[in-house]
C-alpha cells in the first residue's frame, strides 16, 4: 500500500491505540507479552491489517486471543478514535523478528567457523 504523511499518521494512531488497549483494557494474559509492530489501515478505514510479534512458543495461543478480543479492540478504537468507521481488524504474525534471529544465528555460526 502506497504511503503519504496522512495514511502514515492514520496508520500511527491506529497503532497506538491498539497497544495502548492491550496494556491497560485487555485482560487476557496470552496477550501480555505481545508488541504491536506496524498497522496499515485501508484508504476507506473499513480495515486495519494489524502486524504483531510474540514469542515463538505461543503463536497459537496468541491468534486464538486475538480472534476472541478483537470486537472489544475494535470498540475501544472506535471510542478513542473520531474516525467515522471502526475498521475490521486483521491480525498478522510479523515474522522479521524471527527472520533477524535466524540471521544473525547463521552470521554468528559463520564468524566463529572463520576465527
Amino acid at each position: 500500500m502506497k504511503q503519504n504523511s496522512s495514511s502514515r499518521r492514520l496508520n500511527e494512531q491506529a497503532r497506538v491505540v491498539i497497544a495502548s488497549a492491550l496494556l491497560f483494557d485487555i485482560s487476557d494474559p496470552r496477550l501480555s507479552m505481545v508488541t504491536i509492530t506496524s498497522c496499515e489501515v485501508s484508504f476507506d478505514r473499513s480495515y486495519c491489517n494489524v502486524f504483531y510479534t510474540a514469542d515463538a512458543k505461543s503463536y497459537d495461543s496468541v491468534a486464538a486471543a486475538f480472534e476472541g478480543a478483537k470486537g472489544r479492540i475494535r470498540s475501544l478504537m472506535a471510542k478513542r478514535l473520531s474516525w467515522r468507521v471502526a475498521p475490521e481488524l486483521r491480525f498478522h504474525l510479523d515474522q522479521s523478528v524471527d527472520h533477524a534471529e535466524r540471521i544473525e544465528r547463521v552470521l554468528r555460526r559463520e564468524s566463529e567457523r572463520a576465527e
